[in-house]
């Protein structure tokens, strides 16, 4: 039998005082509803339905791609919301799993269970409950007599006996599609919101002789929801720990995991070390026997290994094997750093390669620039590749040395095995085995100082 995902992605999400929907808010720069999405993708789902409302020219293209999208015209509740999936699903067989996409919490072995279960035991429907110390805001869980699911409560319509119970909906389901959208015919909107709620499908799905499940969960932070600024510092606390705790089982290094961020899409290689506040965020990866830190961020970054990566800015770069970055560089998109490069303090690198074993070693800029092997960067030195309007790029043959504070006028190629000398201003091509210099003379004017001294005191 087939199994479906419908993400309810729709809510305002007023409590988390923001212009941008609750879902696009983001935990290690991921947004909510990607987390749900990839633990659906993980269990076994792949046709996955999203449900959008406020802000979906916001969320549209975070879930397109990933999901069919339906868009939910007024936000009437969860039961309405689902509903109008129907036509998605007319003439399916088998379960629809029901997410919530503001709980990036989750994990796919939960989905799974849930699926698993609704399957084993043939049930209408089957929702995934969590016991809170404090349950202010959730639907709580009614069981009968013989410890059944009955019905669930929204807060608002329960009473003082009912909202003693710390066994809550964690707004997690599986269905059998075709027992769900019949309940959904009979869900009505006369209740404390005036909503039409998802949990009335219990009590009618009861009702009707069919068998319903509350199924625990093992730990209640999965089903965590992210209605404010608070939830959600501390939905990312747990995952940090989480990702963390992951990595250091894998045999990497953190001497405070508290203060190392790595995102969920990161791949970390063993004996690598992540020094106090250091990123690893997106797509990056980072090889064995790297060090990375302090203060050091990278997104969608490859690392290669045995490497050094000191208060190193990232984003977007490519690391090979044996490199030294830092302190305080700074890769844009594109950059490149062949095998034992380096690239040093106050060092901007953007859309160039640097080319094995050749050093920018201090104070440099190099921008769509690319450098042969063992070439050798001064102080101070810039490629000036930009006219107002273009971008324009420099080549640097191997075995080059650049003199200190030159600025290298693009286009312009510099030969292999050449040396420029200090202070140069280059403006034309450079041929090999020789030496460039740009530089206007020297010139010196004897007792200037002394005649200068004697001229401002007669004033």
């Amino acid at each position: 039998m087939d199994t479906s995902a419908i993400i309810l992605a729709a809510g305002a999400g007023t409590r988390m005082k923001s212009a941008k929907p609750k879902v696009a808010h983001e935990i290690m720069e991921k947004p909510l509803v990607s987390y749900v999405i990839d633990a659906a993708h993980k269990a076994g789902v792949s046709d996955l339905v999203a449900v959008l409302g406020h802000g979906r020219d916001v969320v549209a293209p975070l879930v397109e791609g990933d999901c069919r999208v339906v868009v939910q015209e007024q936000q009437r509740g969860t039961a309405d919301a689902v509903n109008s999936c129907r036509e998605l699903f007319e003439g399916h067989e088998g379960c629809v799993l029901v997410l919530s996409g503001d709980c990036p919490l989750i994990t796919p072995e939960t989905i799974a269970r849930l699926v698993e279960v609704q399957r084993k035991r043939k049930a209408a429907a089957v929702v995934l409950t969590m016991t809170v110390d404090n349950p202010h805001g959730y639907g709580r869980i009614i069981r009968d007599s013989s410890g059944e699911l009955s019905a669930i409560v929204e807060e608002k319509d329960a009473t003082d006996e009912q909202r003693a119970i710390k066994e809550c909906n964690s707004g997690f389901y599986c269905f059998d599609i075709r027992k769900l959208f019949d309940a959904l015919s009979q869900v009505s909107s006369d209740n404390a919101q005036g909503e039409f709620y998802l949990t009335d499908v219990m009590s009618i799905c009861r009702e009707a002789g069919e068998h319903v499940i509350a199924l625990p969960t093992e730990d209640a932070d999965e089903c965590l929801g992210i209605n404010s600024r608070a939830q959600l510092a501390q939905a990312a606390k747990i995952m940090q720990r989480r990702i963390n705790a992951r990595h250091l089982d894998n045999g990497v290094s953190m001497s405070d995991p508290d203060l190392v961020w790595i995102g969920p899409d990161a791949v970390i290689e063993q004996d690598v070390e992540l020094l106090p506040m250091t990123f690893v965020l997106g797509n990056s990866s980072v090889g064995s026997g790297t060090i990375v830190g302090p203060n050091s961020r990278l997104k969608n970054t490859v690392v290669g290994r045995n490497c050094v990566i000191d208060e190193t800015v990232a984003i977007g770069a490519v690391i090979d094997d044996d490199c030294n970055c830092g302190p305080r560089a700074y890769l844009r998109p594109e950059a490149h750093l062949c095998r034992g490069a380096k690239a040093g303090t106050h060092v901007e690198i953007k859309k160039s390669t640097i080319g094995e074993g050749s050093k920018v070693p201090h104070l440099s800029y190099i921008g769509d620039a690319t450098l042969g092997s063992n070439v050798n960067i001064g102080a101070g030195s810039i490629t000036c590749n930009y006219d107002g309007k273009h971008k324009w790029p420099t080549t640097i043959g191997d075995d080059s040395f650049i003199g200190s504070d030159t600025m290298m006028v693009a286009p312009v190629n510099i030969g292999t095995n050449v040396t420029i000398g200090a202070g140069s201003v280059i403006t034309n091509d450079v041929s090999d085995n020789s030496l460039g210099l740009g530089r206007a003379r020297q010139v010196e004017i004897e007792g200037w100082a002394l005649r200068k001294k004697e001229k401002d005191e007669d004033k």
